[in-house]
């Protein structure tokens, strides 16, 4: 179908990378698939895609415009940009929490004993982008990964930053999720709604997340 021409989505991917040292930073497992594979069934489907993509090894979709990021500040200056333009954001990047609240800028060498490290917040992407008061209407989506009481947090998630649908997906195994060829999880509403989506590859897992978001996408009821 191309039920989506004339749509412009922004979709984050991949993990960021928060600096330490020249040598050293701080990230997470996530290889970027989802996020990739989502900008594709959204071009498929006639959308103007922005993939905003932290450091991944993967080739951009056909017919999608790619922004390569680093760190979560990064990540959030090029959400910024983007924003008058777009009608949805799709946030399914592993925005790091957490960086160091000092940046070396020589090699951190080793002493005896133990290091600590102080970290700082990262600004909360969601959070800020569905608290703006230019919102206009954009559709707001969102991921929450978690390891436990999954559908609870998912949903304190989605009220809380203001979205209007979240995807819950349950990390605590090595079957779905960073670095796994599948997905599985809960696409959840604002209105209540609760859709379970059975464990499929990422592509498929992909087009069936479209489907359902279909209508959302173009500003229907």
């Amino acid at each position: 179908p191309t039920d989506l021409v004339g749509v412009h989505v922004t979709v984050s991917a991949g993990p960021t990378v928060e600096d330490l040292d020249p040598v050293r930073f701080l990230s997470n497992r996530s290889t970027g698939t989802m996020g990739f594979e989502l900008a594709r069934a959204l071009a498929e489907r006639g959308a103007e895609v922005t993939l905003i993509t932290g450091p991944v090894h993967l080739n951009t979709p056909p017919g999608v415009r790619r922004m390569d990021v680093r760190s979560a500040d990064d990540m959030a200056c090029a959400m910024a940009q983007t924003w008058t333009t777009t009608d949805a954001v799709i946030m399914s990047a592993a925005v790091a929490d957490y960086r160091p609240a000092v940046l070396a800028n020589t090699k951190l060498k080793k002493s005896p004993g133990e290091m600590t490290l102080n970290l700082e917040r990262t600004e909360d992407i969601l959070a800020t982008l569905g608290g703006r008061q230019d919102r206009d209407g954009k559709l707001l989506v969102g991921f929450a990964a978690e390891t436990e009481q999954v559908v609870e947090r998912a949903q304190d998630k989605l009220l809380r930053k203001g979205l209007d649908w979240i995807i819950a997906n349950d990390v605590s195994g090595a079957q779905i999720g960073f670095g796994a060829g599948d997905n599985a999880g809960i696409l959840i509403g604002r209105a209540g709604e609760m859709i379970r989506l059975e464990r499929m590859a990422k592509a498929e897992f992909a087009d069936t997340l479209i489907d359902h978001l279909s209508a959302a996408l173009r500003g229907s009821p």
